[in-house]
């Protein structure tokens, strides 16, 4: 599948360093999610599975942020409990911080364990395993 033309732009628009972060990242969860969307999701990109978001990057202030919507449950050593919800992410300033072997990994963990985020309006903030 090809990257959506605006998470491109997305990427185009960050500073070198981190243009090429977003880009390995974008490269890589887009080879490793088969079957998923992708597109701008709230300012930032975001693939999901069947209208499920399962894993985005953004740029904060000092770094890049992968996110993972259903990470805590993955129970990787690599991923740090971020925002609510059951959300975890890593990190990274510099392209050669990112592991492929984890990165491959993670995906392939998001695809296989989901948390409805989907749905969590009409459950009244209650999530449900998917996955």
């Amino acid at each position: 599948m090809a990257i959506h033309k605006d998470i491109r732009a997305y990427n185009a628009a960050r500073a070198a360093g981190d243009k090429k972060i977003c880009v390995a990242l974008a490269k890589a969860i887009d080879a490793n999610l088969k079957g998923s969307e992708c597109k701008i999701w709230h300012a930032h990109p975001v693939w999901f599975l069947d209208g499920n978001p399962i894993v985005g990057y953004h740029k904060l202030k000092d770094c890049v942020r992968l996110l993972f919507w259903s990470g805590r449950s993955f129970e990787e050593p690599g991923l740090a409990d971020e925002g609510g919800f059951k959300t975890a992410g890593a990190r990274y300033t510099d392209v050669d911080q990112i592991d492929a072997k984890d990165l491959k990994r993670w995906l392939k963990k998001s695809a296989a364990i989901q948390w409805d985020y989907k749905n969590i309006v009409k459950r009244k903030g209650k999530l449900v395993r998917l996955k």
